[in-house]
């Protein structure tokens, strides 16, 4: 790795101007995903900072998802993020074979529940009216990326449990055994941090960054068919929408 010259940017702290050059040299490509970095000691020297300094900068690149330390090992310029359109209703399957991924699930929870207010409300239902919930964690080349989390009337749906949602789509399964076809959907994305569950499931710290995506989906008739709250690792992925010029 070239080492960086120490940035001058008046009026910036000096670890917040050591992570923009660092970050930008990534975003250029100039650094790779995969690359290390060199040692604390070498790059503290070269920049002519303390160690404090850094630290504060390659932490602040680290909850970017931009770098990753590994424990006795270093700190290397993490894998390329994978974009996800905001504005479009794209399923997670479809939108990763599109990028050239095999995606993978985990199913981690397939049960009935009675819905509770907010989840029969969602969906139309009455109150304690039967349920599926599903968790499953999603893969990119067998690495966990996000946790999804999604609620389906039994009603409309029934014996949904005789299908392996480790191995297909839901949309695609709807679709083709029950003849429901999700036409849109309204989201919501909000920022939050890894709680330790999360964090175990998807390998990643406590109190890491997620991108929380809330949803829920509609059939051609307009009627709800899909409840979902899904966490994505914010070092994966990136969501990215087209904004129309100024009228």
């Amino acid at each position: 790795m070239k080492t960086p010259a120490r940035p001058h940017k008046s009026g910036l702290p000096l670890y917040v101007q050591i992570a923009e050059s660092l970050s930008d040299r990534i975003e250029s490509g100039e650094l790779k995903p995969g690359e290390r970095l060199p040692p604390e000691r070498e790059l503290s020297e070269t920049l002519k900072v303390n160690r404090m300094t850094l630290r504060q900068a390659l932490h602040n690149l680290e909850t970017q998802g931009l770098l990753v330390r590994r424990q006795g090992d270093g700190t290397y310029v993490a894998e390329s993020k994978i974009e996800r359109q905001a504005g479009k209703l794209v399923p997670f399957t479809r939108g990763m074979q599109k990028r050239g991924y095999a995606p993978g699930a985990k199913v981690l929870t397939f049960e009935q529940r009675s819905a509770e207010s907010a989840i029969a409300k969602e969906l139309g239902l009455r109150l304690s009216a039967p349920v599926y919930f599903v968790r499953r964690v999603r893969l990119i080349k067998h690495e966990p990326v996000m946790l999804e989390n999604f609620y389906l009337s039994v009603a409309r749906f029934p014996d949904l449990d005789q299908f392996d949602l480790a191995k297909r789509s839901v949309y695609e399964l709807l679709e083709t055994e029950y003849g429901v076809r999700v036409s849109r959907a309204r989201q919501s994305l909000e920022p939050t941090v890894a709680t330790e569950y999360e964090a175990e499931t998807l390998k990643i710290k406590v109190g890491a960054p997620l991108m929380l995506e809330t949803r829920l989906a509609f059939d051609a008739d307009d009627r709800p068919v899909e409840y979902g709250r899904d966490l994505y690792r914010g070092d994966r992925f990136r969501f990215v929408t087209e904004i129309a010029p100024l009228e």
